[in-house]
């Protein structure tokens, strides 16, 4: 399998996820919030400071239909993670400038 069709399949796979299951996923607490309730601390939870932001609470600001909230926030949520590794992987990889190296090929 070529690096272009894996890199296809991936990105299908992983936008079908956040589109699709992270609905249902959402709808669950997350590990910290379980065990502050099971212990019992819950009550203390101060409100996130980013509670204001456009993908608060696993869904996307100004859509009314939860699903589809939820869907935009997933893939907005895997697009802007995938970007960042693509670029991440680009400027690690990127050929440095080696014109102050001295050329020792010439006798």
């Amino acid at each position: 399998m070529s690096l272009k069709k894996f890199i296809i399949i991936v990105s299908l796979l992983c936008a079908f996820l956040a589109a699709g299951v992270s609905f249902y996923a959402s709808a669950d607490p997350d590990g910290l919030e379980r065990v502050a309730h099971d212990i019992g601390f819950i009550d203390d939870a101060e409100e996130s400071a980013t509670n204001g932001s456009p993908l608060a609470g696993y869904s996307f600001a100004g859509i009314e239909n939860e699903r589809l909230s939820v869907a935009v926030a997933g893939l907005t949520g895997v697009a802007v993670t995938g970007l960042f590794g693509v670029g991440l992987t680009w400027w690690v990889r990127k050929p440095q400038d080696t014109s102050d190296e001295v050329d020792t090929s010439r006798g």
